[in-house]
């Protein structure tokens, strides 16, 4: 038996031990992020326990078509005075990527961390970490195959939307044949995979338009061009009344541009909190980066909070950036 085979017999355990649970994920939660929290909440549900699905903010409203959507508390709206012993993390690799949830935790608490992210610092009694997954959820169809769950629709539409969502649907260097292969087991289960498509991967807000017209105005190219920068003042999201989710996808515009290496994206959430979004095409792991300012994420997908002003947001990034190209930024 390996470690990986261990751990989810460890999880297994550990739903069927206990009876409430707490499901926590990361703040600004994306598809895979949500989905592999309702999994685990229908999971639950199957062994008879009880739980509560809590992230600090708002879910992005493109994920309201999964099942138990409704069912996730904003804690920034919805305020709880439970505590809990028995937490579940998805898709979280570290603490503070849990945000304020973590007041939720008992001094006695226990943690299963199941996630796929190469910069885990492995915080859980019980550790389910598999780096080379494509998303959170391929994971827990692991899970789901070792504790004999069922699969319903419900499970299904989730479990293929983390996949289509953390692939870029089916698109990026993730898509292994171990990731078609769960899609296609998936599909027989009732999954509609052209309306999930439309839903997370095609459909824009006008909010977002109206974003990405300001966005593109900043199109900076800088490092020789092997680096695409926009940024979205606070300014710039009242001005668009459009909300944290209409930013999603911006940072791709500058990603995608021929040459280009790593795109980037700032977005002044507020005075002196700007959110940093990094993609890059093959040389650089904007991971590392991202974990150099407390953030995370992946090689190819990561991201951090600086809390300071844009300016001084983007000039410690790019000092960064001319190590990791070996280029400065003016060259």
């Amino acid at each position: 038996m390996n470690d990986y085979t261990a751990a989810l017999q460890a999880a297994v355990r550990f739903m069927r031990e206990n009876e409430r649970f707490l499901i926590v994920s990361h703040v600004n939660p994306d598809g895979d992020t949500t989905s592999a929290a309702l999994v685990t909440a229908r999971l639950l549900d199957q062994l008879g326990k009880s739980c509560v699905i809590v992230n600090e903010g708002p879910t992005p409203r493109k994920f309201d078509f999964l099942p138990g959507y409704a069912k996730i508390v904003n804690l920034a709206q919805q305020q709880l005075a439970e505590t809990f012993s028995h937490v579940i993390a998805v898709d979280a690799a570290d603490f503070k990527r849990m945000g304020d949830v973590t007041r939720l935790f008992a001094a006695d608490v226990q943690l299963l961390n199941i996630d796929h992210h190469p910069t885990n610092d492995h915080y859980g009694a019980i550790n389910v970490i598999r780096t080379d997954a494509a998303a959170t959820v391929e994971i827990m169809y692991d899970l789901v195959e070792t504790g004999s769950f069922r699969i319903d629709q419900e499970i299904a539409t989730c479990l293929y939307t983390g996949l289509v969502t953390d692939t870029g649907g089916f698109r990026y260097a993730n898509t292994s044949p171990r990731v078609l292969e769960i899609a296609a087991k998936l599909l027989p289960h009732g999954v509609k995979p052209a309306e999930i498509a439309e839903r997370c991967l095609e459909m824009i807000s006008v909010g977002h338009i109206r974003l990405l017209q300001r966005a593109l105005q900043t199109l900076e190219l800088t490092h020789r061009q092997l680096v695409a920068s926009l940024r979205v003042t606070h300014r710039d999201l009242v001005g668009t009344n459009a909300s944290s989710d209409d930013l999603s996808g911006l940072v791709n515009y500058g990603r995608n541009i021929e040459g280009v290496e790593v795109g980037v994206l700032l977005s002044e959430m507020q005075p002196g909190v700007v959110k940093v979004n990094l993609r890059s095409r093959s040389q650089v792991d904007v991971s590392q980066i991202a974990k150099q300012f407390g953030g995370g994420g992946h090689a190819r997908a990561a991201g951090y909070t600086y809390y300071g002003a844009i300016t001084e947001a983007e000039q410690e990034l790019f000092a960064s950036l001319s190590t990791a190209l070996g280029v400065n930024r003016d060259e």
